[in-house]
């Protein structure tokens, strides 16, 4: 079980090799653009133009324990057991890359600043592992599966064109809907989220269109865990699973090529 601190190096870590691996992509890039002529030079110039985005994703939640001890029952391998004023333990263990499909929309303000509507919608999956603070029972791991359609406004500062590279940085937020909540599953999500999101990419102009490879990271402010005492069909064997967590707050990386 990953203490706190590990978690948020691991998490840290796998930002740091995402950004690495596109600041490779762009860097080779440029090196091989910088041999060709400049092309599309006026597709800037445009007021409005859209295009659309594939790309990955890593999600993950910041978790707040609640740390109460609890009285119930759990499903240990294939029996189930009482325990009474047990402490567990939640962390997500795993990122577990899912896959991300986007529409987009740039309006062109001023030279180097755009504003832009970029609805995504996301197939990811968490694993939370939960740890008992007695060791009497085995790690217990439950997966959390969303389908959220984000809504974000953003605001994209480029930098003076060089050739075909010109890099970028974005901005801005909007509000999260999951489409992904099975209320069969030991956790349940809140549908509605609000978030603010960072990143940065590079614009990477070919013959008929531009190529942009991009990374995002993202944060959720509400707590979107749903409480055990709002749903009437949870298992008594499973109530652990929430009662353990007091919050959830979604995270999330993404990293997209955008077709523009």
């Amino acid at each position: 079980m990953l203490s706190e601190t590990q978690y948020i190096k691991r998490f840290l870590q796998t930002s740091l090799r995402c950004l690495l691996l596109c600041a490779v992509l762009l860097m080779t890039s440029r090196a091989a653009n910088a041999q060709l002529g400049m092309n599309r030079p006026y597709v800037d110039d445009k007021l409005i133009h859209f295009g659309f985005s594939l790309g990955v994703n890593f999600m993950s939640f910041y978790t707040s324990e609640s740390l109460d001890p609890m009285d119930g029952m759990i499903l240990d391998g294939a029996n189930t057991r009482a325990f009474a004023g047990e402490v567990f333990h939640a962390r997500v263990s795993y990122m577990l890359p899912g896959f991300s499909v986007g529409f987009i929309t740039d309006l062109r303000l001023a030279r180097y600043l755009s504003l832009r509507f970029t609805p995504q919608l996301h197939f990811g999956q968490r694993v939370l592992t939960y740890r008992s603070e007695s060791g009497k029972f085995d790690k217990l791991t439950t997966d959390v599966l969303s389908l959220p359609l984000t809504i974000p406004l953003e605001l994209k500062w480029s930098a003076e064109r060089e050739g075909n590279f010109r890099p970028y940085v974005i901005a801005g937020g909007g509000i999260s809907y999951n489409f992904g909540q099975d209320k069969k599953r030991p956790i349940l999500l809140e549908p509605l989220d609000y978030f603010i999101q960072v990143g940065a990419g590079v614009d990477l102009y070919f013959r008929w269109f531009k190529l942009c490879p991009e990374i995002k990271y993202q944060i959720g402010f509400n707590n979107v865990l749903v409480p055990a005492e709002r749903r009437i069909e949870l298992q008594p064997n499973e109530a652990f699973y929430t009662n353990a967590i007091h919050r959830l707050n979604s995270h999330m990386i993404t990293i997209v090529f955008n077709f523009e």
